[in-house]
């Protein structure tokens, strides 16, 4: 128990780092359980979201207890080979994700904006 919270005193962590982990390059076909096997090595894990819709298909979401178990994950899991796929494991970023949500919000204006006034963009 003393040699947990040294560690905790001791260590600084960066700002981006959360108990909240973003996963990329996961197989389809991967299971909750597979998840929480390859996961739970690395701590108390609160919650795992698997993306089931097209656009999510192959990401998840990892929600550990404890911030120190995120980052031993991330440290750990990075390039990590599952089922001939190499994991990104990155920290969750609320800013960056709203700033996908909003470019491809622009984009659909736009496109409705061009259909309105019959503009075109492809070349001629």
């Amino acid at each position: 128990m003393a040699t947990i919270s040294l560690r905790k005193a001791n260590t600084r962590l960066p700002p981006e780092v959360n108990r909240v982990l973003y996963v990329r390059n996961l197989p389809f076909n991967i299971s909750s359980e597979e998840m929480y096997d390859i996961f739970g090595k690395y701590g108390a894990i609160r919650q795992i979201r698997i993306g089931t819709n097209k656009d999510t298909r192959g990401t998840a979401f990892v929600v550990y207890e404890d911030i120190y178990d995120a980052k031993n994950a991330v440290d750990h899991l990075s390039g990590f080979n599952v089922a001939n796929r190499y994991l990104i494991v990155l920290y969750y970023q609320q800013a960056k994700m709203s700033k996908k949500v909003d470019h491809k919000k622009k984009e659909d204006e736009l496109v409705k904006m061009q259909e309105k006034y019959g503009v075109s963009t492809k070349d001629k």
